[in-house]
Formats: C-alpha cells, sequence, structure tokens
C-alpha cells in the first residue's frame, strides 16, 4: 500500500481511533479530534471497520471496477505471444493493427516492456579460483587519443577537444588475478602479436616478482592470442593457454569488469589534455586499485589484502 503524502491517517492509527470508540467509549469527536481528521472520515473508518474487520481500515484501490474500453484478454494474449518471438513494441503494432501506445502500455503492465538478452536463460556460471597465479585473465581495451580536453568534461562537442577522427588509438593490456584480482596493466600502441607476447612475458615477471606463479592464462579469440608465437611463449613460460568461448565475452568476466573500473576510475575520471598525460596517471590509479581500493567481490577488502591472505604473509607486498 502506498499512502499519500498527506495523509493524516495509516492502518495502525486507524485501528487505534477505532480502538478509542469501540473499547474505551470515546466519542466520535474526540476520536477524530485526537487523529487530527474531521469526524465525517473518523465515521467512515468506523463503518468500514464494522463491515470488514480489519481488512476495511486498508486504502482501497482507486482504480474503477469497470473499463469498457480495456484492451480484451485475447488481445493481451496476442501482444505477449509476439513479444515472445522478439517482436518490438512498434512491430507488434503494425502486426496487430494496434496503436504503439496501447502496445506499449500491455507490455509495461505484464512486465514485458524490455526484450530479455537472447541468453538471459542461460544460468551464471561464477567461479574463483583458490590459488593465485592458478589463472589470470588477459584482455585489451581501445581508447582514442586524445587533443585538449574532451567533451566528457566540457560538455561541448564543438570545440574539437577529445578523441578526433585521425589521432589513432592506444591500447591499454590489462592482466588481472582470478583469485586476488591484483592487476598488471600496461598502455602500448598496438595489439599485434609482438605486442602482445612481450607483455604477456612482462606481466608473468611482474606477478613473478610479488610471489605468483601463473599457471594459466585466459584470453578472448584474437588473432593475436591464436598465433604461433603466442603459443611458444605460453610453452617457454611453462602456462597453459586458455581461450573463450565464441561471441561470449563474459567468459572472461573478470578482466572485463576490471576493464570498465579502470575505465571509469582513469581514463574517464580525469581530465586529461594529452595522451602523456592520461599514460602518466596510470601508475597511481593501479597502486590505489592494488593497495587501497575496497574490492566487492572481496568483501571491502583490497587485492593486495587478498593475496597476502592467501598466502599467509602479514602485510602487503612493495
Amino acid at each position: 500500500m502506498t499512502l499519500h503524502r498527506n495523509a493524516r491517517t495509516c492502518p495502525k492509527s486507524r485501528r487505534l481511533l477505532v480502538d478509542r470508540v469501540i473499547q474505551h467509549g470515546w466519542s466520535i469527536k474526540d476520536a477524530a479530534h485526537a487523529a487530527g481528521i474531521s469526524e465525517r472520515s473518523a465515521s467512515k473508518w468506523l463503518k468500514r471497520f464494522r463491515e470488514e474487520g480489519d481488512a476495511g481500515l486498508i486504502d482501497r484501490s482507486s482504480a474503477p471496477k469497470r473499463t469498457p474500453h480495456k484492451t480484451p484478454a485475447e488481445r493481451e494474449a496476442a501482444v505477449l505471444s509476439l513479444r515472445e518471438l522478439r517482436f518490438t513494441a512498434a512491430e507488434i503494432a503494425e502486426v496487430l493493427g494496434m496503436p504503439h501506445s496501447t502496445v506499449s502500455l500491455v507490455l509495461k503492465r505484464h512486465g514485458r516492456g524490455r526484450l530479455p538478452r537472447v541468453d538471459a536463460d542461460e544460468p551464471e556460471r561464477r567461479y574463483e579460483r583458490a590459488r593465485p597465479g592458478e589463472l589470470v585473465h588477459i584482455d585489451v581495451k581501445k581508447l582514442g587519443r586524445i587533443r585538449g580536453v574532451g567533451h566528457r568534461i566540457t560538455g561541448d562537442r564543438r570545440k574539437g577537444g577529445g578523441h578526433a577522427r585521425g589521432l589513432g588509438w592506444e591500447f591499454v593490456h590489462v592482466c588481472v588475478d582470478d583469485c586476488t584480482r591484483l592487476a598488471y596493466v600496461e598502455v602500448l600502441d598496438n595489439e599485434r602479436t609482438p605486442t602482445v607476447v612481450a607483455f604477456l612475458e612482462r606481466a608473468v615477471g611482474w606477478f613473478a616478482r610479488h610471489g605468483v606463479a601463473v599457471a594459466r592464462v585466459m584470453t578472448d579469440n584474437g588473432p593475436a592470442y591464436r598465433s604461433f608465437a603466442h603459443r611458444d611463449a605460453c610453452k617457454r613460460l611453462g602456462i597453459r593457454h586458455l581461450r573463450t568461448e565464441p561471441y561470449r565475452p563474459r567468459t572472461n568476466g573478470k578482466a572485463e569488469r576490471f576493464i570498465r573500473t579502470l575505465v571509469d576510475g582513469w581514463a574517464y575520471g580525469g581530465v586529461y589534455s594529452t595522451n602523456g598525460q592520461r599514460r602518466l596517471a596510470l601508475p597511481a590509479f593501479i597502486d590505489y586499485y592494488n593497495h587501497h581500493r575496497p574490492h566487492r567481490a572481496l568483501s571491502g577488502t583490497p587485492p593486495a589484502q587478498r593475496l597476502a591472505e592467501r598466502n599467509n604473509v602479514a602485510g602487503t607486498y612493495n
């Protein structure tokens, strides 16, 4: 039940009014005055209580008892059937010869206002490796090169700042440990095979310096990750290479989610006039993420603390 914001009574105060009159012998006038309502309203609640009991003290629906022009049930069923076939509201309106607004209201009334994802019925597959380094996730995020402060800050697209055509892209390579969410990031000029292989080697070395031996790496199905050079690098490093399911980026969900955090907090979270300024700001953000930022998936602890706990080492690493 949703009470009007200016309502003087609620079911509990109405029951108090009724008890004062029936059980304690108050007059309707005195009970109404104590409740801050009119005698007419007090009499209404008394009458409803005598006829319906406690149910009579609940606000009744304001919907009319009859709606002569309501869409027939069989018509609504046809709308919902077409929705099951993933027809849009406009398509349903055209097929059934109904106003678009009527179709939208029917869909909204039945909780079908938005089309679900095609794979919405697919069960979630959440997992977390128990040991640091057992699996790391690697992915790449393209960021447009910038020239001046862009419209995300100024709100004005006419000034020509930010990313513009012809400036090209920067490629943010990320590596995230599945167990601890510890992250290693570099901004590079491309995502070609030699660059990808070199990043993998540096990432594995970085994790090794912090006591994490990488056993498996998961990537998408990009050409560089399917190359012989990448395969040979994994063999040389003693790493098993796993690839995500085709057209299922959420298989590599921890890297995808970290990229979102990285973009919101670093790439779009500061005011930069040049690419160099943005790159210089990256180490500070990664240090904050790894050492200080509470991670909800880790019960509010930062990745460095999770690493220390899993390795049974007091404190954090440098």
